[in-house]
Formats: C-alpha cells, sequence, structure tokens
C-alpha cells in the first residue's frame, strides 16, 4: 500500500487550522486604544460631509485649521530646496542644526530666553507629534499628569497612550487653577509627575501673565513635577496683549520644557513644523524616542522653515492683525444676533456659551448639529474637550471676512427662524 500524501495546498480549506477561510479574522487591539473615548465629532463630520456632497456651502469654523497659505517667498524656497537632490535623503530626527538656531534667535530677540541649539531645541512633525512623544518618555504606568481642563484632546489621549493616569484641572480661572494644582499635589500620593500647561488656552482662549509661571515654577519646585507648556498659539495676542513664554520665566528650563509650532502665525499647518525647547534631559528623552520612531521632517520644509522664521516675522505679525479683524467681525456678528459673546485676547478661536434660551434645552453637539443642519455652519460642540466643556461652542476665526460675516447672518436667521415661544 502506497503511503499517504498531502493535499494540495491549493485545495486545502482549512489550511491545516480547522479555521474557515471565510471568516474575518478578528484582531485585538491593546487597551490603550480601548481606553481612549469615543470621537466625539465624528457626527458633526459625517453630517458636513453628506451636506458638501448634497451641494451645500457649509462654513466650517469647527477646526482650528488655516485657510491662508505662507508667504510666496517661503513656498519659493520650499520649491528650490526640493529640486536640490541632497534634500532627499534621511534628515535627523531632531532637526537640522541651522533650523535650531533660528529657533533659538526666535526666542532670545522675543522673550530674551537664551536657547542652546545643541541640546535646548528639538525639531517635531509639528507641536502635536512632540507633545506625544514627550508623554512617551516622561511617563508610564502608574504616573500621573495633571491637565487643563476643557481639555484639548491630545493633552489627555496622549498622557493614556503613554499607559498613565490624566486628572483634569478648571483652568478658566487661572488662580484657582494653580491652587487645585497645589491641593492636588498635597492629596495625592504618589504625587503628579508632570503639569501639562496650554496657554493662551485651547479652547477656552484663557491667557495668563508672566506672574502665573512664576507660581507654576515654585510648585514644580515644592512637589517635584515637570511642567510640560503647549504654547501653539504664542504667536497670536490681540488688543496689544502679547501671550509670554513659559521659559522666560527664571528656573523654568530647570523645571519643564515648552512647544511651539509654525503651523498658526506663519500659516505653516499641513507643513508640520514645530519645536520643543527647554530642559536639556527631558528633550534628550524626547530625542531618544524620536530616534526610533522616525527620521525628522523632509529636509526642503525645513530649509524653507528657516527663511520663515528669519525673515517672516512682518508677515505674523500682519497674520495676527488679519485675525484680530476675523475676531471683531465674529463678535459684532454674533452680538447682532442676541449672543452674549466675549472677544478673545488671544489665539484663534472664540469660546461662548450656548446663548439662551437654547442652552437650558439642548446640549453642545445638538445645538452644534442645528446650526450645521439649518445655518450651514459647522462649529465644535464644548463637551469634545470634556464635561466642563458641555454647553459651549468653539468657533475657529480661520475664514475670511465675507465667510465669517455670512455665518454670522446664518446663524441669525437660524436663531430667529427657531426660537421656543416661551422664550
Amino acid at each position: 500500500m502506497s503511503a499517504p500524501t498531502d493535499p494540495p495546498l491549493d485545495r486545502d480549506p482549512n489550511d491545516g487550522t480547522g479555521a474557515d477561510p471565510g471568516e474575518p479574522f478578528s484582531i485585538e487591539v491593546s487597551s490603550r486604544i480601548r481606553n481612549l473615548p469615543p470621537y466625539l465629532f465624528g457626527r458633526i463630520n459625517e453630517l458636513k460631509y453628506q451636506m458638501r456632497r448634497a451641494g451645500a456651502d457649509v462654513i466650517d469654523l469647527g477646526m482650528g485649521n488655516p485657510t491662508d497659505p505662507p508667504p510666496d517667498w517661503v513656498i519659493d524656497k520650499l520649491c528650490e530646496a526640493a529640486r536640490d537632490t541632497r534634500n532627499h535623503r534621511y534628515s535627523v530626527a531632531q532637526g537640522v542644526l541651522n533650523l535650531r538656531r533660528e529657533v533659538a534667535k526666535k526666542y532670545q530677540s522675543r522673550f530674551h530666553v537664551s536657547l542652546d541649539p545643541e541640546t535646548e531645541v528639538v525639531t517635531t512633525i509639528g507641536s502635536k507629534e512632540g507633545f506625544s512623544h514627550m508623554c512617551l518618555a516622561l511617563l508610564g504606568p502608574g504616573d500621573t499628569a495633571l491637565v487643563p481642563a476643557p481639555t484639548f484632546p491630545i493633552h489627555s489621549h496622549a498622557i493614556t497612550l503613554a499607559s498613565a493616569n490624566a486628572i483634569a484641572i478648571d483652568v478658566r480661572d487661572p488662580q484657582r487653577f494653580l491652587h487645585e494644582v497645589a491641593t492636588t499635589c498635597q492629596r495625592l500620593l504618589p504625587r503628579p509627575k508632570v503639569l501639562v500647561l496650554n496657554f493662551p488656552h485651547n479652547p477656552t482662549a484663557t491667557v495668563v501673565e508672566p506672574a502665573f509661571f512664576e507660581e507654576v515654577v515654585a510648585l514644580a519646585r515644592r512637589y517635584k513635577f515637570l511642567v510640560i507648556h503647549d504654547f501653539a498659539y504664542g504667536d497670536i495676542g490681540f488688543d496689544g496683549y502679547e501671550p509670554p513664554s513659559f521659559l522666560a520665566v527664571p528656573g523654568a528650563k530647570q523645571i519643564g520644557c515648552e512647544f511651539t509650532t509654525m503651523s498658526k502665525g506663519y500659516n505653516m499647518a499641513g507643513w508640520r513644523v514645530g519645536f520643543a525647547a527647554g530642559n536639556a534631559e527631558a528633550l534628550r528623552a524626547l530625542k531618544a524616542i524620536k530616534g526610533y520612531y522616525d527620521y525628522g521632517l523632509f529636509q526642503a520644509v525645513q530649509i524653507a522653515a528657516i527663511v520663515a522664521i528669519r525673515h517672516g516675522e512682518e508677515a505674523r505679525r500682519a497674520q495676527v492683525v488679519e485675525y484680530q479683524r476675523r475676531r471683531d467681525i465674529l463678535v459684532e456678528g454674533l452680538r447682532r444676533a442676541g449672543w452674549d459673546v466675549t472677544p478673545p485676547r488671544a489665539g484663534m478661536f472664540v469660546w461662548t456659551p450656548i446663548p439662551e434660551p437654547w442652552r437650558s434645552q439642548l446640549g453642545s453637539v445638538d445645538f452644534a448639529m442645528k446650526l450645521l443642519r439649518e445655518a450651514e455652519v459647522a462649529v465644535s460642540p464644548g463637551v469634545g474637550f470634556g464635561e466642563l466643556g458641555e454647553g459651549h461652542l468653539r468657533l475657529a476665526l480661520v475664514e475670511n471676512e465675507h465667510r465669517l460675516r455670512q455665518a454670522a447672518r446664518n446663524i441669525a436667521r437660524c436663531l430667529r427662524a427657531t426660537r421656543p415661544a416661551s422664550a
């Protein structure tokens, strides 16, 4: 009798495993993914997409995504650098030295902060990437970080992704915020390892003066925590207000670092150019993480960024004037609609309570959906930034003046047409 032979591989329905190849393969994601909360902007983004596909002219004030381009001479430098074949090789994770030197010069000229570009500046792929990787570098299981609330999502989610715990503290009153930080440090054991700051604050536009950071440094020394300041909106201040750098306070460099970006004041959001500056030991840890994860920014982008920083101060200031005009147009239009809106002193968002009588009847998601459906204006619901954001909306100053006037008119028409009879 001849020995049995194996069936042809292409005719084995079970591939030797006993599993039906027609069944979907089940993938179990990690706990860090399972622990992320549901994306609360999903309903609005889906409706916005459907409306635009149907031909609606939706005015999008939902995302802080600048619509203005950088100056032509910055784009020209990018094109010139992209044609140099040497710039198509891998770059370095911490950024080219000449770009880090320009960042150090900017800190010196604007904030009177002395930075060593070799050890105290790192180029990041936008401030969001840098912040997230810094959390991986500093935090782990069992660690705790304090974050401002309402909370820009990455400020808490990056901590979760690092397997650490985030405690949210109301930031709308800066002095009360500092008191709560101290109280939490006194009561919590082990004590928090990191304090996250973000001024001008996203989403609430809360601002602080240098004295606030002086108190932060004193608390950090007392309770032995590190400070990460997200200074993403530091280039945009209104009515003479100049957002202060955390690093300008004596002792700040010893206990923390600061993230900046070229996305806002320089209109280079899609270019993904950001920076970390400050404590050399923290930046050394960030460079170690980035060395494993990426090869840095496309070098042509870095070369164009050098030119933008070196020669772009006048253009940045002109952009700030443009944002202030947009703020005034939107705030005035909403006020004419009967909406009590406080103009922000910095940043690129208007943060405002939902107007009555709708505030007592609709949550922020439902009211945002109402404005999208009936006014064709997309905004961000406050609850997307945590429980303390409920009852509020965030409106981005990203459209031109004509579009902002149209948005305000659309909203006013919507509110007049649907105002409850009892109001």
